[in-house]
């Protein structure tokens, strides 16, 4: 189903996931899955900045790709806060999600991800072996230097004193 919105309304939304108003959602969850992988705080360990703006995603998906908070937003009826908020009444039972986006992530990127971990790794292994060679190389490179400035000078005596 694709719903349009007028152009005067806000579309923080879409703009976040990077879809136009007229998207269907397909195309929002599309765009929901690129942009969160891009921005998942597994991907971005320790980045603040990419934790938040995972955040916004998932909250922007859950006003977007529910078909009833969508209407709602698409007229200007949605809070800020109504998304995240509970639902007033008794708690309702637990069920188990309808998709598991875990499962789902670790099944589609899970390789990728374990071969930028192991480069990463392998860069930092280069690294450290490279520093620890120019450390190596300093002592034992200026003892060779001194010897060879030593013995320049005293074939230069030699050589002078002819």
């Amino acid at each position: 189903e694709s719903v349009t919105r007028s152009p005067a309304q806000s579309d923080s939304q879409d703009r976040l996931l990077g879809v136009p108003a007229s998207a269907t959602q397909a195309q929002i969850k599309a765009a929901y899955y690129e942009q969160s992988f891009r921005c998942h705080p597994d991907r971005n360990a320790g980045s603040p900045e990419a934790a938040a703006r995972f955040t916004a995603l998932h909250q922007a998906y859950a006003v977007l790709g529910s078909a009833a908070l969508r209407r709602r937003y698409d007229r200007g009826l949605l809070s800020r806060q109504e998304p995240r908020a509970p639902a007033p009444g008794p708690a309702p039972a637990r069920r188990p999600p309808a998709f598991d986006f875990d499962a789902f992530y670790r099944a589609h990127y899970g390789e990728q991800l374990e071969r930028q971990q192991l480069l990463r790794q392998r860069r930092q292994r280069l690294q450290r072996q490279r520093e620890e060679a120019a450390r190596r190389w300093q002592p034992d490179r200026l003892a060779e230097l001194s010897v060879a400035v030593l013995l320049l000078s005293a074939m230069a005596l030699l050589v002078g004193t002819k």
